[in-house]
């Protein structure tokens, strides 16, 4: 992970190395041949599949599965990206470079100290049983569980306050407790116990793996658990000659391996065909780690009591499974629809096993059997819920005197779609059995299955599920019906060799390109993360890893689910032991001499409580375990925009912080041929989604003091709301921040309640305090990107050349100010990177009673650049011009650009835009991929491809940073910088930067400074001034600040180095500090760096291609090929700059198609979890995913000719946004369908912000498969 700089914040890579090593495992247990030496078992397919559970918001993922890769043992080496074993330039990547892999006796031997602790934990779980204070707890399959990551659930409750018991059938002291945890091993032992006085008047739950638990939180309903996995009647497989029964306990990955098992081994293909899909659908369901821990049974269950959306229970309906269960002492054997249906079993009754029947023909030359399943969900490989699901089997039979197909014996099942739980279209298998296959037979059946079809009240998108569920029908039977095109077939064009053929399902690829410096040595090195072996070994200190101190409470925040109203009391809630709960600290526990204040900035405070009026829906009430509250509703509350502009609810925004228009617009528009007026776009809201939560560590010390571990990005203000809160001097707050698990912005001023909050209960109480939230409530409570809405008008002549422009822009602030105020300057700032002639603008900063917004990476930029290619993409729709030459067409010339940012346009040579441009078409084949794109669409009807570029031009502001650098009598050298390490490889850049600098003292520089420096932690005491770490401009003030340090620490040795050079011609780095040492030297230099005036802020740019492709059944994306080039100045550190630039470039694609943030009618975030809250995954990033980082040479006020790379690049992902808008456009103009005003063309349409596959289903039409059908019977009528 390290040599492939596959680790960034850090707070994921523990996870991804233990996914990684799962996978050897499993590869190097099977029975494939043995591979070459230093390799495993593992296929690069495998690979790419292996973090399909895992989520990482830093990285992009590419360089986590190329570390992943290096393993396989058919891996093309020279498809490996960026590393620290070979360099660019090498003429072969050399395998013996790579750290050897070797797998003998079970045990990995790769690393050695994974080696030793896992041989140490396998001995230990051999013939050691877990030993509570009640007993032993032995569970069989634990030793099974640990190589795939099932432990981890099971754990999850040894950690809790349950009483574990292991049930003795004859034990007659067994004494009876409120709470237990019980581990049967026979189906009689259950019965028993549950038929005891031990069961009398309790909530019970029945589990396997508990797995529900991740998504019905449910865990004060029961206080005594039975876990059933021990019983090996619910284990065992049975093999008959009709199918295979496969016992209800056993986990969905072995049932995934029995049905592969069994396919294999099949005389019959028919039925080796339904076990194979059944275990290839199986593999997308949730992630592996629920895989292996989640018993087949308890899914079915859980579709029984639940509306729960079960792929499993689908598949299996369609497939004709039975389902044997005991209900005391008798079996039952029932269908799988029967036991769907019937009332849900209590723990009365066991699920004992599941029945597939093998479906062997009688005369297989007549009639064949075909067998298909469907998911339409937003992550091709699983972890993500469906939208819909369906399963459908039957026989098929060729009519001779039509020449059509028939079917028989049909199995349609549908789930997922709204439906309490899945169901078989009775009604379409009767219309269908005996008919032929016919277009007209065809849309019968759909209008049939679209009145069966019916999702339940309140289910999100129901004409998505119905549309889609029509598509899996025909789809499904389209194949056997000539001239009919087959959604599952892609017919892919025929480029020459200089075009790449990706598709849909192809690997993963990339290239990177980089340039390493030689100047400046060890800068410019693509050098490894600063600690990034603590990371991926799991020690890495984050604030939740900080030892609890003794008597440490754990508190939880109370917030409010509706806005505006007024807080009557605070009650516990009957089920919670009020013994569990020392205090209920809110507003009224502020002392005497300080304010309710959680939040503040330059612009405004915001409150730490709402007291007593709550403001919005998730603001904090106070901190406790869990309470209940009673409130008044107060007035009516504003949540849209629409309601703030009604009600003249609106921020101000300085006049200092407002941008500056361009020209007349007036005039221009006079000399436009063409205009579009008031025509709307909007750009929803994206939550952070940082992997380590909002979290601090509050400690009261003496006199009066406090210390906080705070997961911050700035810690200098969160010390000043703390001392403000708490109304003590800024010297008796100590803020103490590490290392950071993830930001984005997020970790600014929205972590200063959860700080200050633990603060005030520490401070109260007098003994420490921990908060860490959990993921609900931190995406309830700490606030998103700002949502907005835009009206534009816009002139433009008749070639593409625009004239004028005027925005109309509305933005959702919240509650409080925040930094919202500058997010205006942002959003015009990205829209001025087009020459538009006149630029006018009237913005208005609405208040509403939502959750307050804050900066996120790029904020505003990255709005504001969507909406300029809305406009640019609009122009060229109606002019019928190639976007690309219409955006080219509204390039700045130098002049314009000096024109549209005065301040920080720079010399014209640093304008690199033009040939960034070029460069990008060129290497990236464009004009070729667009034609064959063209082609493309032409050939296929169910799939269509979009390709768009866009160009970046990012304005970026550093600012002032302290630092310090201190030189030991050992020569150890210590750095303090203002800037907070939280991913973005600061401390990399910093270390590089001190070695650098010191080793001037030598002309050739001095080998072994880089490994002498130890960067600090930030402390509030130690370094003030420190700033917040933002704006992708803290790594350069950071490094600026530590270089001016270092000189300063020059100027006071150097005269110790002259005189030792008369003594020596040779002085080591230990000489000189030793004799500056001895003479009183101050070896420790600190300073305050300020950028020079007029060199505040500059421009980087860029360019990004991206091609998508999107299926019109499901509208599923696809996004085949991105390649960015990037302008970096000359990077401090390419490989780190490189990382940014794919991080941020993928969580802009999130931002624009996948993230879908979502609140109720009180403005309470609903989409509060990785249940219904989708970031990237591994399976949805660039299938060829290119970055050339560009070294543009100097620079002139830049640091060492360096520019920024955090944020610029999540604008460019909105080149993913504009080809889709591509591809839609496609598939509107082959289906001529409009979702606009009567008269408007189709190929004119609005793509909001996000636009996830629901959308392009909508946009691209929910009727098509029945305007095609209509089509067809028509001609079949007529013929």
């Amino acid at each position: 992970m390290s040599g492939f700089h596959a680790s960034q914040c850090g707070f994921c890579t523990p996870g991804m190395c233990m996914s990684i090593f799962s996978s050897l495992v499993g590869a190097d247990n099977s029975k494939r041949p043995q591979p070459p030496n230093g390799f495993s078992k593992l296929k690069v397919s495998e690979a790419e599949k292996a973090f399909s559970g895992n989520l990482c918001r830093c990285t992009g993922y590419r360089p986590i599965v190329d570390a992943c890769k290096s393993f396989a043992s058919d891996v093309d080496l020279e498809d490996l990206g960026l590393n620290i074993f070979w360099k660019k330039g090498d003429k072969k990547p050399d395998v013996g470079k790579l750290p050897s892999y070797t797998f003998g006796g079970g045990i990995c031997t790769f690393p050695d100290f994974l080696r030793s602790e896992i041989k140490t934990l396998q001995q230990h779980l051999d013939d050691v049983n877990i030993t509570t204070s009640k007993g032993s707890l032995y569970h069989p399959t634990l030793q099974n569980y640990t190589l795939c990551g099932g432990i981890f659930t099971f754990l999850d409750f040894l950690k809790s306050s349950l009483k574990y018991q292991r049930y003795h059938l004859n034990d007659a002291n067994n004494t009876v407790s409120k709470d237990g945890w019980y581990h049967p091993t026979s189906i009689k032992q259950y019965y028993e116990l549950i038929n005891s006085t031990l069961f009398s008047e309790c909530s019970v739950k029945v589990i396997v793996g508990n797995t529900s638990a991740g998504v019905y939180k449910d865990y004060d309903l029961y206080n005594k658990y039975i876990d059933i996995g021990g019983i090996p009647e619910l284990s065992s497989i049975v093999r008959k000659a009709e199918g295979i029964e496969i016992g209800a306990a056993i986990t969905i990955s072995r049932c995934i391996e029995i049905l592969e098992k069994e396919s294999k081994h099949m005389s019959s293909p028919n039925g080796s065909v339904v076990f194979r899909k059944l275990a290839d659908h199986m593999s997308k369901v949730a992630s592996p780690f629920v895989r292996n821990t989640a018993s087949l049974g308890g899914n079915i269950i859980l579709a029984q009591k639940k509306p729960f959306p079960s792929d499993i229970a689908t598949i299996l309906l369609g497939a004709g499974s039975t389902v044997c269960i005991q209900v005391v002492e008798e079996q039952r054997h029932i269908t799988l629809e029967e036991f769907l249906e019937q009332p849900p079993l209590d723990c009365t009754s066991l699920l004992l096993s599941i029945f597939i029947p093998h479906w062997i023909l009688d005369s297989p030359t007549e009639t064949s059997l075909v067998f298909q399943t469907y998911r339409a969900a937003s992550r091709p490989l699983g972890n993500a819920i469906s939208y819909v699901n369906s399963a459908f089997l039957g026989h098929v039979s060729f009519d001779e005197s039509s020449g059509d197909h028939v079917l028989s014996n049909l199995h349609l099942a549908f789930g997922a779609y709204g439906t309490e739980h899945a169901i078989r279209a009775r009604k379409v298998e009767k219309f269908l059995t005996g008919k032929l296959l016919t277009a007209s037979n065809i849309h019968g059946a759909i209008q049939l299955l679209k009145e069966t079809i019916v999702p339940m009240k309140g289910t999100s998108h129901p004409e998505y599920r119905i549309s889609v569920a029509v598509g899996f029908l025909f789809s499904f039977l389209c194949v056997h019906v000539k001239g009919i095109a087959d959604p599952g077939k892609t017919f892919s064009t025929s480029p020459d060799d200089s075009v790449d053929i990706i598709e849909h399902d192809s690997p993963l690829t990339s290239r990177q390109e980089t340039i390493s410096g030689d100047e400046y040595k060890p800068i410019g090195e693509p050098m490894k993360k600063y600690g990034v072996e603590l990371q991926a070994s799991g020690e890495a200190v984050y604030v939740d890893d900080i030892p609890a101190p003794k008597n440490c409470l754990h508190g939880e925040f109370i917030y409010s689910t509706q806005p505006l109203a007024f807080v009557k009391n605070i009650t516990f809630k009957s089920s919670l032991s009020s013994q569990k709960i020392m205090a209920v600290v809110s507003a009224k526990d502020i002392p005497k001499e300080g304010q309710n204040i959680g939040s503040m900035s330059m612009f405004g405070d915001e409150p730490l409580f709402g007291d007593p009026i709550t403001e919005f829906a998730g603001q904090a009430l106070g901190v406790v375990v869990v309470v209940e509250y009673d409130i008044v509703d107060l007035k009516p509350p504003i949540l849209t925009l629409e309601q703030a502009v009604q009600n003249n609810s609106y921020f101000n925004v300085p006049a200092v912080f407002y941008p500056k228009q361009v020209g007349d617009f007036s005039m221009g528009m006079a000399e436009a041929d063409h205009k579009i007026l008031s025509t709307e776009v909007k750009l929803a809201s994206q939550y952070y989604f940082y992997m380590e939560t909002q979290t601090a560590l509050a400690i009261p010390d003496e006199d009066n003091t406090i210390v906080v571990y705070s997961s911050s990005q700035y810690p200098e203000l969160a010390q000043t709301v703390i001392a403000k809160c708490l109304g003590i001097p800024l010297g008796n707050v100590r803020v103490i921040t590490r290392r950071v698990g993830g930001g984005f912005g997020g970790k600014a001023y929205r972590s200063f309640p959860v700080a200050t909050a633990a603060a005030l209960c520490a401070y109260k109480l007098r003994c420490p305090v921990r908060m860490y939230l959990n993921r609900n409530t931190d995406m309830i409570m700490v606030g998103s990107r700002h949502p907005m809405k835009a009206h534009y008008s816009v002139g433009f002549k008749s070639d593409g050349k625009i004239t004028a422009l005027h925005l109309d822009l509305l933005i959702d602030a919240g509650i409080s100010e925040d930094l919202s105020p500058i997010i205006p300057s942002g959003v015009i700032s990205a829209l001025k990177k087009y020459n538009w002639g006149a630029l006018s603008f009237d913005i208005k900063l609405c208040k509403t009673n939502n959750t307050s917004k804050s900066s996120m990476r790029a904020p505003g930029d990255t709005q504001g650049s969507l909406i300029a290619e809305a406009i640019i993409e609009h122009v060229a729709s109606v002019l019928s011009l190639d976007a690309n030459c219409v955006r080219e067409m509204n390039f700045h010339t130098y002049d314009s650009l000096l024109l549209f940012y005065p301040a920080s346009a720079g010399e014209e040579s640093t304008y690199t835009l033009h040939s960034i441009f070029n460069r990008l078409a060129l290497t990236s084949s464009y004009r070729h991929r667009a034609d064959t794109v063209k082609q493309f669409n032409i050939c296929n009807k169910w799939r269509k491809r979009g390709i768009s570029c866009v160009p970046l031009i990012f304005n970026v502001s550093p600012r002032s940073a302290p630092g310090r650098v201190s030189v030991l009598k050992d020569g150890s050298i210590v750095v303090q910088v203002g800037g907070i390490e939280i991913g973005q490889g600061l401390w990399t850049k910093v270390q590089q930067m001190t070695a650098f600098a010191l080793g001037q003292l030598w002309p050739e520089g001095c080998e072994g400074l880089l490994e002498r420096v130890r960067i600090l932690q930030a402390d509030t005491l130690n370094l003030i001034q420190s700033g917040v770490t933002g704006g992708s401009s803290t790594s350069e003030s950071s490094c600026a600040a530590t270089l001016q340090a270092c000189k300063l620490l020059i100027s006071r040795l150097n005269p110790i180095m002259n005189k030792l050079r008369l003594q020596s011609a040779t002085v080591s780095w230990d000489n000189l500090i030793s004799q500056a040492s001895q003479e009183n030297v101050n070896l420790s230099a600190s300073v305050y760096w300020v950028p020079e005036q007029g060199s505040n802020s500059y421009l980087n740019y860029g360019a990004g291609i991206s091609e998508v492709e999107i299926d019109l059944i499901t509208g599923a994306i696809t996004i085949l090929k991105s390649d960015l080039v990037y302008d970096c100045g000359m990077s401090l550190n390419p490989a780190v700059d490189l990382g940014q630039i794919e991080g941020s470039f993928i969580q802009g694609v999130g931002f624009f198609i996948y993230e879908e943030h979502q609140t109720n009618s009180d403005g309470l975030v609903v989409s509060n979890s990785t249940w219904d809250y989708k970031i990237p995954s591994v399976d949805t990033i660039p299938k060829q995913f290119n970055v050339e980082v560009l070294n543009t040479g100097y620079h002139k006020n830049r640091v060492l000719s360096s520019k920024a790379s955090g944020e610029p690049a999540v604008v460019l992902a909105s080149s993913v946004h504009c080809a889709l808008r591509e591809a839609i456009r496609a598939a509107r103009k082959d289906f001529s369908c409009s979702t606009e005003p009567a008269g408007t063309s189709p190929l004119i349409f609005q793509l909001n912000v996000p636009a996830p596959m629901t959308v392009v289903k909508e946009l691209c039409g929910f009727d098509i498969v029945e305007k095609y059908l209509e089509n067809l019977s028509a001609h079949e009528s007529a013929s």
